[in-house]
């Protein structure tokens, strides 16, 4: 079962790469002004705000991905704790964007799907 959980945690870590290359890179662009329903006055006003967002989304990604690569090189424990502190932050920060934005909770589903079903597994692997 932390094999499925690791797999969830890599999977989530690629998700927030993205979301930081939508955020950090792409902002302004057509394609990001339309995931995140801004207009181009929109995007060009929040780029900074957006540029440091995108950044605590790479690190939470290069935290969950350290833990992976750790854990496969038999430091379980160290490993373990990077992934479940990067994936719970992925998650605490889904349910923050759920409870505060209802036109985002699709989003918000979807930023923390991955990290709930790391942490599931994780919590599961544990008990057996």
């Amino acid at each position: 079962m932390t094999v499925v959980a690791l797999v969830f945690a890599a999977l989530a870590a690629l998700l927030h790469v993205y979301i930081f290359a939508l955020e950090s890179v792409l902002w302004t662009t057509p394609r990001a002004r339309n995931t995140f329903g801004t207009t181009a006055e929109e995007a060009q006003a929040t780029r900074q705000l957006a540029h440091n967002q995108g950044f605590y989304n790479l690190f939470l990604a290069v935290l969950a991905i350290v833990g992976v690569v750790v854990v496969a090189a038999g430091g379980t424990a160290v490993g373990l704790t990077l992934v479940v502190a990067g994936t719970a932050s992925m998650l605490g920060a889904a349910v923050v964007l759920f409870a505060s934005d209802a036109s985002k909770r699709r989003a918000a589903s979807t930023q923390g799907a991955f990290p709930l079903l790391a942490l599931l597994s994780l919590g599961v692997a544990a008990l057996v």
